[in-house]
């Protein structure tokens, strides 16, 4: 009998000759509108934001939803609440528990007004309230301010969050930079909340490494969104005047962490199932295929799904057809998680 390895994957989902034509033809639209404008570091962040408001960027301006509302949450800090985005179900029937997402772009750019449309998609497709959290951005406030606010407001929503919104946070969610600081959120709560149960996570091509240091993060030129240029650009404004082995604290970048200590903590010695989604032409590949091995190394369920050739927040690109593949694999997760409740 052959000897058989202990780690399996299948190699034909990084091969180049499964990337499709419509992949390919996505990707062009994404180069030409990434390399059509200035970067937020020629104009500044506050310019470059409004830029984005304004549909500037060479990509389309974000849509706002009459639904959905702002409330503030308490910060740590005295006098200065957070502010949050929630995102109630359409049918007016009660939430079968809390959402919480936390945006991407890079600790720099983007808000949490920015996900109504994914908000109200998570909400109505499952019947949860979903939340995203105005954390402070980068390089006016570089870590730690945006993991204390994500952490302020999880923290809330697992003390209060019967009480304020009349169910229990269920998920942490986020993309890129935002999976970053859900991970990092979550592995907070399995230390200060280890009585709460997380039901799974949700990571779309998250950025758990802020070293620079993983090959695919390191070499990746092509500006489809971000690149190896983009990204330590990034990475210098929310981690200022660090170096490379200080970048790598667990609260800056979550694949340090000691996971499996953190599974000993968790209920039922085990981290919070986790869905890891992923194209092969992201600079962040390598973070997702480590995050997730080490995840499952503790004996904790990691969902890996991986997409030829698609580029980094492949998700938010509408009527793609990775895209959307994506999503149904997120919806079967989360409705396999939700048995029962």
């Amino acid at each position: 009998m052959p000897l058989t390895s202990d780690f399996t994957l299948d190699a034909s989902k990084f091969a180049p000759e499964n990337v499709s034509e419509e992949t390919i033809n996505v990707n062009n639209f994404i180069e030409r509108a990434t390399s059509s404008g200035p970067t937020w570091q020629e104009v500044g962040p506050v310019r470059f934001r409004q830029m984005r408001e304004n549909g500037e960027t060479g990509f389309a301006a974000p849509v706002y939803l009459p639904t959905a509302k702002d409330i503030p949450i308490p910060s740590r800090d005295p006098g200065r609440d957070i502010a949050v985005r929630v995102y109630t179900p359409d049918n007016g029937q009660p939430s079968k528990g809390l959402f919480l997402h936390i945006h991407g772009g890079g600790f720099v750019l983007g808000t949490h007004q920015h996900q109504d449309g994914k908000l109200r998609e998570y909400a109505n497709t499952f019947q949860l309230t979903a939340l995203s959290v105005d954390y402070r951005l980068a390089p006016e406030n570089p870590w730690p301010a945006q993991v204390h606010d994500c952490f302020d407001v999880a923290e809330y929503l697992v003390d209060k969050g019967q009480n304020t919104f009349g169910a229990k946070l269920l998920f942490i969610s986020g993309e890129s930079a935002g999976g970053n600081l859900a991970a990092t959120t979550a592995f907070h709560l399995l230390r200060t909340r280890p009585h709460h149960e997380i039901t799974a996570l949700i990571l779309p091509y998250g950025w758990f490494d802020v070293t620079q240091n993983l090959p695919t993060a390191a070499t990746f030129e092509r500006p489809l969104l971000i690149n190896n240029e983009k990204m330590l650009g990034f990475a210098v404004a929310y981690a200022p005047n660090m170096t490379i082995e200080e970048r790598r604290n667990p609260l800056i970048s979550p694949i340090y962490d000691d996971m499996r200590g953190l599974a000993k903590l968790a209920p039922g010695g085990k981290l919070p199932p986790a869905l890891f989604l992923c194209g092969t032409e992201d600079p962040l590949l390598d973070d997702t295929l480590l995050m997730s091995t080490k995840w499952m190394i503790t004996g904790s369920e990691a969902i890996v799904k991986i997409y030829p050739g698609a580029c980094h927040a492949f998700t938010a690109v509408p009527g793609f057809k990775a895209a959307e593949e994506a999503w149904e694999a997120t919806v079967q997760f989360m409705r396999e998680k939700m048995e029962g409740i």
